[in-house]
């Protein structure tokens, strides 16, 4: 039973407002050039992340100032090439034409500004000896297509301008030579593993999630330069910073000679990778309702990778927002990061909040876990005798617990068990912003949380009138029990959630997509709320057996494997190249 009283839930990079049983949440602190949906959960919250999209439409220019701010310090611009900085306000934007047609949407009152961060000291991490291999690396290379939001590079396209809205999947052409064999969607940022051992990363850097040197000089221009702004040339340069939109590889240096990583992943300021010994490297920062966390309990922000001490024999990792699940191969499972929603699955108290940095184990049974997962501000476990645990943030339903569900700052304080999954077999588990999803064994996608932000995918008159709780206005608002997505006809394979939306890929590998589409990021090439799942279908994708998606706050990706005569192709310059700059080289 959720208690009555619980911390507050920071919002996402794109968020909305609506009539809500709980009180207006804070936004994000910046803005980047895209009007996007406010969303509000509970009494305080934070900022989310560093930037935040936002679309503005004149008369003369579909998009005009692609302003660029950082995190820390508040309030300091960068101005992007030829375009000139936006005056943050607090006022909502006047009406356009592309905001016409759809219902109301706010900006909420900026958020306070997060306290500067502390520069992380370089330090040489004590490396233990390499373990025993319990992790296999993936070698199945993938092809990876992006939509949606791409104005902070987030899509891995460069610096041209046909990159910053991407309506449908696109082949992402700068992976195709790396031999991607897995990858990650974090808030506003990606890392992808390479057949070769790289770690590419892309997109917002602001606290270090990138984890390499991302400074750069470029950006600003004359405005007297002739060039027309308006100009829908897809080759213009859009003034965004190359290092960040361009996949390049962490350097080799970075970690020691040897390391055999299997597998990345991302929350929204925070990256982390798994070795094939089990150990575990991360960077960048964790954040709070009141800014930046940390990420140690001495270092606020880490901008290059660094062993996380205490972890070993770790089999698997999943990031929400701002926390991390760490499985091990006896079955224990370890949280850290920001524990205000009780995501950790521990108290964690303002004086106290920095002990949450360290990853500890929790109430879960003992050795007995065999998949974690997370959504932003709440968290799964299934154990072996397929029990599906849940704890967190709940005041949508988002745990499953429908206990405290719809009441203010609700929270499943310590794991308790989602009755309505266990027993089903459940093989694939994500939580979005309020919202969750999952697999069962039989190839249903099953549903629940909130549902007037439209990421259910169901029709409201064909979800049980019983397993609806109703707002002080008597509209549907949540989906306390999991329910059958009935769009999609085939039995489905995996499924995934970002802030607001989802995307699920069947068994015979075709993609559906629902929910919030503003930026795009359902791959539909529409800006409207997607209410049912619907299959995407473009050239790009057209015959491809799609096998994974990722979805972030304002994007998305979806991955196919090579054809078989792809994936035996070698290139002996790599090889000779791999041979001469060790496992790690950095990619130009």
């Amino acid at each position: 039973m959720a208690p009555k009283k619980a911390a507050a839930q920071p919002t996402r990079a794109s968020t909305r407002t609506k009539a809500s049983p709980a009180e207006p949440a804070k936004p994000a602190a910046n803005t980047k050039a895209k009007i996007t949906k406010k969303e509000t959960a509970t009494k305080a919250a934070a900022p989310a992340k560093g930037r935040a999209a936002t679309k503005a439409t004149t008369t003369t220019t579909k998009k005009a100032a692609l302003a660029k701010t950082n995190g820390t310090p508040a309030g300091e611009v960068k101005k992007p090439r030829g375009r000139p900085a936006k005056k943050e306000t607090s006022e909502e934007p006047a009406p356009t034409a592309k905001t016409a047609a759809k219902r109301k949407r706010t900006e909420t009152p900026e958020a306070p500004a997060a306290k500067k961060a502390k520069v992380a000291p370089v330090k040489v991490p004590k490396v233990p000896k390499k373990g025993e291999i319990i992790n296999e690396a993936p070698k199945q290379k993938l092809h990876v297509y992006v939509f949606g939001e791409g104005s902070s590079g987030e899509l891995g396209l460069g610096t041209a301008k046909n990159a910053i809205d991407v309506k449908r999947p696109r082949l992402n052409a700068n992976l195709e030579a790396a031999g991607v064999v897995q990858i990650a969607c974090g808030g506003m940022h990606v890392l992808a593993l390479t057949h070769d051992n790289k770690i590419l990363s892309w997109g917002v850097n602001d606290q270090g999630a990138v984890g390499r040197d991302t400074n750069w000089d470029g950006g600003l221009i004359d405005m007297d330069d002739n060039k027309s702004e308006s100009s829908d040339d897809s080759d213009d340069d859009t003034g965004m910073n190359p290092k960040e939109s361009t996949p390049t590889a962490i350097p080799s240096d970075k970690f020691p000679e040897g390391t055999v990583f299997v597998q990345v992943a991302a929350g929204d300021s925070c990256s982390f990778a798994l070795t094939d010994d089990g150990n575990v490297w991360g960077w960048g920062t964790f954040r709070s309702n009141e800014g930046i966390l940390g990420f140690t309990a001495e270092i606020e922000t880490q901008r290059e990778p660094v062993l996380i001490p205490n972890l070993k024999k770790i089999k698997h990792i999943s990031c929400g927002a701002n926390h991390v699940l760490a499985l091990s191969k006896d079955g224990a499972v370890y949280a850290w990061g920001s524990g205000q929603q009780n995501q950790l699955g521990r108290r964690v108290v303002e004086r106290t909040r920095l002990q949450g940095l360290t990853p500890r184990e929790f109430g879960l049974p003992r050795k007995a876990i065999k998949y974690v997962a997370c959504g932003s501000y709440h968290s799964f476990a299934i154990d072996n005798k397929d029990r599906v645990w849940a704890w967190g943030l709940n005041n949508y339903g988002e745990a499953g617990i429908p206990e405290g569900s719809g009441e203010d700052a609700a929270i499943v304080a310590k794991p308790e068990e989602v009755t309505t999954l266990s027993g089903r077999g459940v093989t694939c588990l994500h939580g979005g912003g309020h919202h969750s999803i999952a697999v069962t064994g039989e190839g249903d996608c099953l549903v629940w949380g909130r549902i007037d932000a439209n990421a259910m995918g169901i029709p409201i008159t064909e979800i049980p009138e019983d397993s609806i709780i109703k707002d002080e206005h008597d509209k549907p608002r949540i989906l306390k029990d999991p329910t059958k997505v009935s769009a999609i006809q085939e039995p489905v394979a995996f499924a995934t959630a970002g802030s607001e939306h989802c995307i699920a890929i069947t068994r015979d590998g075709q993609a559906y997509s629902w929910g919030f589409s503003a930026n795009y990021q359902t791959g539909l090439a529409t800006t409207d709320d997607v209410t049912v799942a619907t299959k995407i279908e473009n050239t790009a994708v057209k015959g491809k057996k799609l096998n994974f998606a990722g979805a972030g706050g304002q994007y998305s990706l979806l991955t196919s494997p090579f054809e078989e005569a792809e994936q035996k192709k070698e290139e002996p310059e790599k090889e000779k190249e791999q041979l001469t700059n060790g496992v790690n080289g950095e990619t130009h």
